[in-house]
């Protein structure tokens, strides 16, 4: 028996392909599926951003994995794997949302976390008693495997030394379907677990995958006193609440954080409640900055526009606010209601969704009609933020700003900057990377 698992591309309204190279890392969930898969089957593994998809490789069963944006062509490459008589299985919060819809184009669907029925569903393929669906209950965290990393080798990666301390996420972003997926309370790995996976990478910069690695503080000192003998850099993604709790930042540098990816999302104080970040202070947020910065650990923040309390004025507001934050990158998306997500509920409700192509909805397009402005004027300030934090002249005046301060980071953080300048010509890179919390069969992230 053969089995591929599969990252489909994306797809722009005119069925064109979107591919690039840009930062992509695995697909760490098919990694995990790879090793739960018995030994007595052949796994292959194909990214179809770094790769053209053979369909006349001899697989009996294709897994693939689905994100909303990607769902069209997910849908395509499994009508073409069935045309030469494969079967399909989907997985992912796409299809564990919409599992009706997925099964128009495949044979099965997993609904949620794989590993519990994953070796089921190699056993009723052997039988040809494949069901249509199957539902992952939430995995213990002693029960989270590492991937089988050999399927990644000479893919041509950015990056693919990542792994996954903890699954879950507390807090209740309406727009976020994290919580959908995973639930609002932490799963904690064995931290003798993580440390043995990092030691088995055997790199020394390594990227946790986690939605907030320090939403639970007490584990994440825990980990973090473990992490400083190993003398690694890492990268990873946390709240601004990190800044409340100097013991845990000066650990987290200790430990060798390098860098947070920082979801901050508005700068408004409405804005923040409208996402249901009441937690976070719109008056305290430049301060919070400046403290994980002053500690030597770079920030990536990202922002949301089209809010309800947003007017043509934020794209303005938000580009002074990070100029003066002097963070090293930023990340700018268009709010977007995926599929069962309180905002989408709210936004049918009102009326106000212009377009279900699935395309879309990459944090780069506009789908629903703003409150505030029009949505070609939405459009245009995504576009404007980008270009303007990306331009030369601010990428090297953020560059001897942080060399100044910090002069080891002065070189990646140019190396980052022109990189994300470069995806610029490609903007779906930007919108996948942005949206990479709509992950596969198990938890991805950037």
């Amino acid at each position: 028996m053969k089995l591929l698992l599969v990252v489909p591309a994306m797809e722009d309204e005119k069925e064109r392909r979107l591919k690039g190279k840009a930062f992509r890392m695995p697909q760490i969930s098919l990694g995990i599926l790879a090793s739960l898969t018995p030994e007595d089957v052949e796994v292959c593994y194909v990214d179809e951003n770094l790769e053209d998809i053979n369909y006349e490789c001899g697989a009996d069963l294709v897994g693939i994995t689905v994100m909303t944006a990607t769902a069209p062509r997910a849908y395509k490459i499994a009508q073409n794997f069935k045309q030469v008589g494969a079967k399909v299985i989907f997985g992912g919060i796409h299809p564990s949302i919409l599992p009706q819809e997925a099964l128009r184009y495949g044979d099965s669907v997993v609904v949620g976390e794989a590993e519990y029925v994953w070796k089921e569903v190699i056993e009723d393929f052997k039988r040809k008693e494949l069901k249509p669906i199957y539902y992952g209950k939430r995995v213990e965290s002693k029960d989270i495997v590492s991937p089988k990393r050999e399927v990644f080798k000479n893919k041509g990666y950015y990056f693919t030394s990542i792994l996954q301390a903890t699954r879950g996420c507390p807090y209740d972003c309406d727009f976020c379907s994290v919580s959908l997926f995973f639930g609002r309370s932490f799963r904690n790995r064995e931290i003798k677990d993580i440390i043995k996976e990092i030691e088995e990478i055997n790199h020394p910069l390594i990227g946790f995958l986690d939605d907030n690695l320090m939403g639970n503080k007490r584990f994440a000192k825990k980990l973090f006193y473990e992490l400083i003998p190993l003398k690694i850099r890492w990268l990873g993604q946390a709240s601004l609440t990190i800044a409340d709790d100097l013991e845990l930042l000066r650990l987290a540098k200790r430990s060798g954080c390098s860098g947070l990816f920082i979801g901050i999302e508005s700068i408004s104080e409405a804005g923040l409640k409208e996402v249901n970040k009441r937690y976070q202070k719109a008056k305290t947020l430049l301060e919070k900055i400046k403290r994980i910065q002053e500690e030597g650990i770079l920030i990536e923040g990202s922002f949301i526009f089209g809010l309800d309390s947003d007017t043509p004025d934020i794209f303005d507001e938000t580009l002074d606010f990070v100029f003066k934050s002097k963070m090293a990158l930023a990340s700018f998306g268009i709010l977007t209601p995926y599929p069962g997500t309180k905002l989408q509920k709210r936004l049918m409700e009102e009326n106000r969704i212009i377009t279900y192509d699935w395309r879309l909805y990459d944090c780069g397009h506009a789908v629903f009609k703003p409150k505030n402005m029009t949505i070609e004027r939405l459009q245009e300030g995504l576009d404007y933020c980008w270009y303007k934090f990306y331009s030369y002249k601010n990428i090297f005046k953020r560059v001897f700003s942080l060399g100044y301060r910090f002069p080891l980071l002065g070189l990646p953080v140019l190396i980052l900057n022109l990189s994300y300048k470069r995806m610029l010509f490609k903007t779906t890179d930007i919108s996948s990377w942005f949206s990479s919390k709509n992950y596969g069969f198990l938890p991805e992230t950037a």
